[in-house]
């Protein structure tokens, strides 16, 4: 990925423009990303994306759950070893992960702001 732009400071939380889920809270996302829930608080489904690891991803998990990288993998690695919970599904590249979003019911994923387009509708943003 090229260098961050300006806007690219901001992080947003993503669904399909079309699809089932029109809101999401800060507590839910958290949740969600954190595998304590799979589902939103009305019992829609959801399908998780994550960004490969990098500046993105590490800057989304600390803006939301306050854990650096480290935390991060260390909270995950717990959680799939002890059976409690999978990882979001990762998208190789910021444009496969918008890809996914857009076409996958039920999905919620994140991307810099200046990669969502009119596909995606965002949730909550994180700065």
């Amino acid at each position: 990925m090229s260098s961050p732009s300006a806007n690219a400071s901001e992080v947003l939380i993503v669904s399909a423009r079309n699809g089932p889920i029109a809101k999401l809270t800060r507590d839910e996302a958290e949740q969600l990303f954190l595998g304590r829930r799979t589902t939103l608080s009305d019992g829609t489904p959801v399908a998780l994306i994550d960004l490969p690891a990098g500046p993105v991803r590490d800057r989304f998990y600390l803006l939301l759950t306050g854990k650096n990288p480290i935390q991060t993998r260390a909270y995950w690695s717990r959680q799939v070893f002890t059976g409690r919970a999978q990882p979001p599904r990762e998208a190789p590249s910021a444009e496969q992960a918008g890809n996914w979003i857009a076409t996958t019911p039920g999905a919620i994923g994140y991307l810099p702001a200046d990669h969502a387009d009119s596909r995606l509708q965002a949730l909550l943003p994180l700065r």
